[in-house]
């Protein structure tokens, strides 16, 4: 039989999987995440017809006559370049700006994504529209533990910050210098005892000759300091300023003429909270915000690299497998030794290049249609053959 009716079934065959992984891409081109193919071919053996002669006093070298036996497809090879960002407005989505992946697990299985629409479920549990829970590093009382081994992030619904004892006060501001003797100034704060109870604390500034005198009371008792004024306008406490073991920082305080500026700035206790809602750092850190205005961070998410992400197998749902030509995942947080940052309520989208996918599907048709010519051109041939028997 002739050497090109097989070399043209090789070829449409090749170029069949070309129209399949083209087709696959320009399916997925609103895939979120999604990492188009390309298919690679290279030819197959040749049968040597005659071999190369060297060169001779006489007689030149000749050259080896070979003929092909068709193509066949060498690998399928992914893209795995950057796609265009999405706004979705969602806290739980998040995509990730450089390289790296998503490290999840499915019915005890690791598997590695780019693709970051997520949610929680019933259980708190930071998952995938297929239940694939999302891998990271939970906080305990505020801090990560980064080197250890990873665990489902978890959202603690009903996580609670217990009251703190407010320890100290700090005040800003200008005592003004021209203010008349035995002038005063009145500042309140509410401040927070073990329990969370509140209680005001008012702080009277009362002008002296030399200074200032600074006093404070509450519910529970009282507290005073004098505060000396030189020329430059610099105060100076004579002592420690405490009210019922809450100190009041006054070294902020200066003592300019005409501006009366002084203000309670922060202090540093608060009331029991309730979580109420949680942000994403570009670091990864999930940082819950309660009610009483605190913020803690909750939870880290992973990200997993690879020295050779063309070897990772896909394995549906927009996830992959490792192989032992991916090599093994090394793990780092969002932003760590090459990995990239996460951007909060945003998507990855695919890239998915549709003007190439359409050029590749005329090439892939037009690439069919030729050997399906060498096919019938070769069959007249053996139709000419058969026919000189008569």
């Amino acid at each position: 039989m002739l050497r090109s009716l097989y070399s043209g079934i090789s070829g449409l065959r090749s170029h069949q999987t070309m129209l399949d992984v083209t087709g696959n891409n320009i399916a997925n081109v609103n895939t979120t995440a999604f990492k188009a193919s390309a298919v690679q071919f290279q030819d197959t053996l040749s049968q040597l017809k005659q071999g190369a002669g060297g060169p001779q006093e006489q007689v030149g070298g000749t050259n080896p006559a070979q003929v092909g036996l068709g193509v066949q497809v060498a690998g399928i090879a992914t893209n795995f370049s950057q796609g265009s960002a999405q706004s979705t407005g969602r806290a739980t989505d998040m995509a990730i700006s450089g390289d790296g992946f998503f490290v999840t697990q499915l019915a005890g299985e690791t598997l590695y994504s780019r693709a970051g629409a997520f949610d929680f479920d019933a259980e708190g549990r930071l998952v995938s529209p297929d239940g694939a829970i999302v891998q990271g590093w939970n906080g305990a009382n505020g801090q990560i533990n980064e080197g250890g081994p990873v665990g489902n992030i978890t959202l603690p619904l009903q996580a609670m910050i217990p009251a703190k004892a407010t320890g100290g006060v700090t005040m800003v501001g200008n005592l003004p210098a021209d203010a008349a003797a035995g002038s005063a100034i009145v500042r309140d704060v509410k401040v927070y005892d073990a329990l969370g109870a509140a209680r005001t604390l008012s702080v009277t500034f009362a002008r002296t000759t030399t200074g200032w005198t600074a006093s404070g009371t509450d519910a529970v008792g009282t507290g005073s300091t004098a505060l000396t004024l030189d020329a430059e306008g610099v105060l100076t406490a004579t002592g420690p300023f405490i009210v019922n073991d809450v100190k009041v920082n006054l070294t902020a305080l200066t003592g300019q003429a005409g501006l009366s500026t002084a203000t309670i700035s922060s202090q540093d206790g608060s009331t029991a909270g309730s979580l109420q809602s949680f942000t994403l750092g570009k670091d990864g850190t999930l940082v819950g915000l309660f009610s009483n205005g605190s913020q803690t961070a909750i939870a880290r998410i992973a990200l997993a690299t690879f020295t050779n992400p063309s070897g990772l197998e896909k394995s549906g749902s927009s996830a992959y497998r490792a192989t032992f030509n991916s090599g093994q995942a090394a793990l780092g947080a969002p932003g760590d030794g090459g990995l990239g940052s996460l951007s909060g309520g945003t998507l990855e989208m695919s890239n998915v290049d549709l003007s190439q996918e359409f050029t590749n599907l005329i090439v892939a048709q037009r690439g069919f249609q030729a050997n399906a010519r060498i096919i019938t051109t070769s069959d007249e041939v053996l139709q000419e053959l058969t026919n000189l028997k008569r």
